[in-house]
């Protein structure tokens, strides 16, 4: 934008008014912040000109007559604390009224994943690599926008002049909300870490690997949007590649790595240690249970919860159980498999929830209630590589009598991968599913060994754990029998996986096969026997 663009916007202060006691900066519109204390109002009256400034700052828009015939998106301003006490605002497009194929065509964008953020700190923990982490900061601005797309002026900055109060904004770079800006800061972000010397992985996309043959060194980098670490065996090398960064992405440098995803990261001796302490709270708060008595499972034992047979579920209802399943998943994505199998379960009644649902959901936060101060444990000292466990219960759907597969994947003493899913066919034997929940971890499995691969590590044969010797049996040797020649032929992929020496199965009392409980459950004495075993400490 020309230096005159920037003398058309004026801030305006918007009718006061008072902002609801019940509401948090999150959920303030810009009104609500006008009706601040003068004190306060002042403070995020200047969040909101820093961002105006940082946007024209960067060309992201220019301001241009109303066309004709083309759709106007709207926008909002979103605000935020950030832990630091930091007052934010962020001015977000309205994306969701974008027209496919008008507005923009590809949108998908590859993220790392959770799990990949799992193993890339048990390794570390193990190797004793340094650790360091930055925020880079208006991430989506640098991407650069090849659609034609106009926005309405901002709330409380519009330019002078009646004709210019009816202008709107030509969007040149990506802005958050708008559908496409994933993809357009991905395509700026490839191409930047490839003109440093990094080479994405094929294993994940998130994950960039630089050699350095000069030091005989390497430097790891994994980026999810305004998120970097940067770690490796060598300290200088890795702050180097760090600094290289820096000078092309305007980022504030956070040092020794200690929050990534909002998971707080820790790290004593030779051990990494991850929770989400400080988000779990402020779910408990959100939905009222913070003050809940506790309990000591995710969900009461046996309880089987069975599909709604009204049409339709109360909205009110629905948005309520959708918000707690939703905070839930993430958690339980990030340092929590301890409740895999419930929120797995209740989320597949998201869609049309009973009030039964909902006090069960709100059970969960009862068990978190008792487990806030949980961390997931990578110890390096320990030396432990990686293993995997396995299990279904059979036909335990009573909606549907599909069965239920769960496995992990554990390194360092800490899962890295874990995961509770519906199977998609009927299983005619207790052995045929487990045979399919055999196929689903050996899949996985298959995934370590090409990510370790492209890290320049060479694995040996992974053990896989269960606790159904006919399903080791048909999965090592190729035979076919009457209870297996009608097995779907994708699952038998679990042959070759173990033929071709990815992984070797190993039977295992079902006693002792933590994995039970990602698939069921359980009473307290055995749940607490297997968390024990998933790499979960108290943290005091």
């Amino acid at each position: 934008m020309t230096e005159g663009g920037v003398a058309f916007f004026n801030f305006l202060i918007s009718k006061a008014i008072v902002t609801p006691k019940e509401k948090g900066p999150k959920e303030w519109t810009y009104r609500d912040v006008m009706g601040l204390p003068a004190g306060q109002l002042e403070e995020w009256r200047a969040a909101c000109q820093r961002k105006i400034e940082t946007l024209l700052k960067r060309n992201v828009f220019d301001i241009v007559e109303r066309p004709s015939g083309r759709r106007v998106i709207k926008n909002r301003w979103v605000f935020d604390i950030k832990p630091d006490g930091r007052k934010r605002a962020c001015l977000v497009a309205k994306g969701f009224s974008q027209v496919e194929g008008m507005d923009f065509n590809q949108i998908f964008s590859p993220v790392v994943c959770f799990e990949t953020v799992h193993l890339i700190l048990a390794l570390a923990a193990l190797e004793g690599w340094y650790t360091s982490g930055l925020d880079v900061q208006n991430a989506y601005l640098y991407g650069k926008l090849d659609e034609e797309i106009y926005m309405e002026q901002p709330e409380g900055f519009h330019a002078k002049g009646m004709e210019r109060e009816k202008h709107v904004l030509r969007l040149h770079r990506a802005l958050y909300g708008l559908k496409q800006a994933r993809l357009a800061w991905w395509r700026v972000l490839k191409k930047s870490m490839e003109e440093l010397g990094f080479i994405n992985l094929d294993s994940d996309a998130g994950l960039f690997m630089c050699l350095d043959e000069a030091s005989q060194t390497f430097v790891i980098a994994v980026v999810y949007v305004d998120d970097a670490i940067f770690l490796g065996p060598k300290k200088p090398a890795v702050d180097t590649m760090k600094q290289r960064f820096m000078k092309c992405w305007e980022s504030q440098d956070l040092g020794e790595l200690t929050e990534f995803l909002h998971m707080r990261i820790g790290r004593a001796g030779q051990s990494i240690f991850l929770d989400q302490a400080q988000y779990l709270q402020t779910v408990l708060e959100h939905c009222g249970m913070q003050n809940a008595k506790a309990v000591p499972t995710p969900l009461p034992a046996g309880y089987a919860p069975t599909k709604s047979l009204d049409k339709a579920a109360n909205p009110e209802l629905r948005s309520r159980y959708q918000t707690v399943i939703g905070s839930l998943l993430y958690l339980m994505l990030g340092t929590r498999p301890d409740i895999s199998f419930a929120v797995t379960k209740m989320a597949q009644f998201a869609a049309n929830p009973t009030e039964d649902h909902l006090k069960h959901a709100l059970y969960i936060c009862r068990y978190l209630v008792g487990t806030t101060n949980y961390r997931l444990t990578y110890n390096g000292a320990a030396g432990q590589g990686l293993n995997a466990c396995t299990d279904s219960d059979w036909a335990s759907d009573v909606n549907t009598r599909r069965s239920t597969s769960g496995y992990f994947v554990k390194l360092a003493g800490g899962l890295i991968s874990w995961t509770t899913k519906a199977q998609k066919t009927v299983a005619l034997s207790s052995t045929e599913a487990e045979y399919m929940a055999l196929l689903d971890c050996s899949r996985q499995v298959v995934w370590m060994h090409t990510l370790m691969g492209e890290l320049g590590y060479s694995l040996k044969p992974i053990p896989i754990c269960g606790d159904n010797q006919g399903s080791i049996f048909i999965a090592s040797n190729p035979v076919t029998e009457q209870r297996s020649k009608h097995i779907d032929i994708r699952y038998h992929y679990v042959r070759e996986v173990i033929s071709q020496k990815y992984a070797r199965g190993f039977f295992i009392n079902g006693d002792n096969n933590p994995a039970d409980m990602f698939t069921k459950n359980l009473g307290s004495v055995k749940f607490l026997k297997f968390r024990g075993e998933l790499g979960l400490e108290f943290l005091g």
